[in-house]
């Protein structure tokens, strides 16, 4: 697994998937919505992400009346570890230069 990118709009993903739960599972538009993000910046982050191991992806499986399955985007455990570590190290390094404030 390589290091991702951290841009803004990759910290505000990676900070959505870490506050997913299983009872509140990150989808596609949740994401964009909870990021603050438009689906051409979200979904491509999340491919990004995908190809380095640190997200998996599933399709809902219960009924969806009216509309399409909804795709289910998880942090792996290695992937979990990797965005925690690399999001604190991003807000050590900005504690140490004095800037506070923002996003980790």
């Amino acid at each position: 697994m390589t290091n991702i990118r951290l841009t803004k709009p990759t910290i505000a993903v990676l900070e959505t998937l870490l506050s997913a739960t299983d009872d509140d599972p990150a989808w596609g538009l949740s994401i964009c919505r909870e990021a603050d993000l438009g689906p051409g910046t979200v979904y491509p982050i999340l491919d990004r992400l995908a190809e380095r191991g640190w997200v998996t992806s599933r399709e809902e499986t219960g009924p969806h009346p009216g509309r399409p399955a909804r795709r289910f985007y998880q942090l792996t455990g290695s992937g979990r570890l990797q965005a925690r570590d690399a999001l604190e190290a991003r807000a050590a390094r900005r504690f140490r230069f004095g800037l506070s404030g923002g996003t980790a």
